[in-house]
């Protein structure tokens, strides 16, 4: 009798394992490690520490709510999610596991997070995080359906993460770390509408209400310049207001002029889609960059 080819045999492990992929895939790692990031800088802009361990706790705690948010968001966006090239393998549209999986590990991750930063961080942590949770749920994801405007709306709670490292080391609000959530509201703009444009056809197949799908890629090519510029002016307010010193004013200055340049150069561009790809990835390092220079060089 022959026995079963390595490929065929499967070890009892391999559901859990399966299993495990999905709600990491759930979870958008690419996501939650942006909103870590941020936290983090944060937490080090902040004045004053709050140790490795308490740090990684909010750090954990921040994340476990994002995975929260973007499993409600991928269980709702489950049929829309099917349309689209790039997330019908996404577990749910491809039925790797079924919804009420998606819901019930949204709600333990959900908890957990909450309540890991209301016990180790305190209430206003956790309060923003809630707010983040809920504004992006039930506002932001169900708003992409009737109109681009769900695009700002949305980036209010992925501006967010950095608010709760700051008030999770200092207990309260200050000018800085305003500074920072301002920052990242308006990086989010041009970052995701580079995204609408080399996926646009996608987004009209799934009945996504973003603005290259309503207006056009014209005027989401206008916005990009105008936000990029917005951007460079928003990420040099710490200079004005006396909260950062000479060695960020160079670093946030030379790196939002590389961006603006590359923002502004899609309104001749021929090959759009390629220069929206680039402007989308450029954005990535451009914020590490100028957050990792504020937690460096600001002061509050």
């Amino acid at each position: 009798m022959l026995s079963p080819s390595p490929a065929l045999r499967e070890t009892p492990a391999a559901p859990a394992a399966r299993l495990s992929s999905a709600l990491i895939e759930l979870s958008k790692p690419g996501v939650t490690r942006l909103v870590a990031i941020t936290t983090l800088c944060g937490a080090l802009t902040a004045p004053g520490s709050i140790g490795p361990l308490r740090l990684g706790a909010v750090l954990l705690g921040t994340v476990l709510v994002v995975a929260a948010a973007n499993a409600v968001n991928m269980y709702l966006e489950r049929d829309t999610d099917g349309l689209m090239t790039r997330t019908r393998g996404r577990p749910l549209p491809s039925g790797r596991i079924a919804p009420e999986i998606a819901l019930v590990f949204a709600a333990v991750a959900a908890l957990g997070g909450l309540g890991l930063l209301l016990a180790i961080a305190g209430a206003w942590p956790a309060v923003l995080a809630l707010v983040a949770l809920v504004s992006y749920t039930a506002i932001y994801t169900p708003l992409k359906r009737v109109t681009p405007l769900s695009l700002y709306v949305g980036a209010v709670p992925g501006a967010i993460p950095p608010l709760i490292g700051w008030v999770s080391v200092t207990g309260s609000f200050e000018t800085l770390a305003w500074m920072q959530f301002a920052i990242l509201l308006v990086w989010q703009l041009p970052h995701f509408l580079a995204i609408a444009i080399f996926r646009r056809e996608e987004y009209e197949r799934a009945g996504l209400r973003v603005l290259t799908v309503v207006r056009g890629v014209r005027r989401a090519k206008l916005e990009i310049a105008a936000q990029a510029l917005l951007l460079v002016l928003v990420s040099l307010l710490p200079i004005a207001l006396g909260l950062a010193g000479v060695w960020y004013a160079a670093i946030a200055l030379g790196s939002g002029l590389l961006f603006l340049v590359l923002a502004t150069a899609g309104l001749a561009a021929r090959d759009e889609n390629t220069w929206a790809r680039r402007v989308f990835f450029a954005s990535m390092p451009y914020l590490v960059v100028v957050f990792g220079a504020l937690a460096a060089f600001g002061r509050a």
